[in-house]
């Protein structure tokens, strides 16, 4: 995955849009946390594996044109769109605190090669709220931005995705943002 690529992607749709909406000189990080911390709610809920109260407990990993018709379309992942959702705005917060270096980039993919925390999904998604939360009571910092990533890609693995899939799903995912303000969204 290049996550350098990524980083540069998303600061151009981040600029495109604060030029578009009149947004310069604002204070976004705040708003970025907040739809970091709302991105991963619905993600889990996407997953749905915490409600064992429920019996509809599979993720939601496929359409649902997918089981009421067998025609070919073009099949989405809603679980691993809003994963690729809470990637965005992870980005986004890096590139706002000047974290999109190659240092900050290596740090990221060396402490989730070596650091499985072994946590069950439901635990993984528990951390990252935690992580993102305490975002709002005190200064960021960077390696509290780093564990947040990691722990994020060992969602990621959780979840069953693929380094590639994750990067293509992102690709896609940044088109579509594109598109979105083209349209005025």
């Amino acid at each position: 995955m290049n996550l350098q690529k990524m980083f540069e992607m998303q600061k151009v749709l981040d600029d495109r849009i604060i030029k578009e909406k009149g947004l310069e000189g604002q204070d976004l990080l705040p708003n970025l946390i907040l739809a970091l911390q709302v991105e991963l709610a619905e993600c889990a809920n996407e997953w749905r594996g915490f409600k064992h109260w429920s019996n509809d407990r599979e993720p939601r990993n496929h359409c649902k044109l997918c089981q009421l018709i067998e025609t070919p379309h073009i099949c989405q992942n809603p679980l691993l769109e809003e994963y690729v959702d809470c990637l965005h705005f992870i980005l986004s917060i890096g590139n706002r605190l000047g974290w999109n270096d190659t240092d900050t980039i290596d740090d990221v993919v060396a402490q989730h090669l070596i650091s499985e925390k072994g946590f069950g999904t439901a635990k993984t998604f528990s951390c990252l709220l935690s992580i993102a939360y305490g975002f709002h009571f005190s200064n960021v910092e960077k390696r509290t931005y780093i564990s947040l990533f990691t722990t994020f890609f060992e969602l990621g693995s959780n979840l069953g995705f693929k380094w590639e899939q994750i990067e293509a799903a992102y690709m896609d995912k940044n088109a579509v943002n594109h598109q979105r303000q083209q349209e005025g969204y």
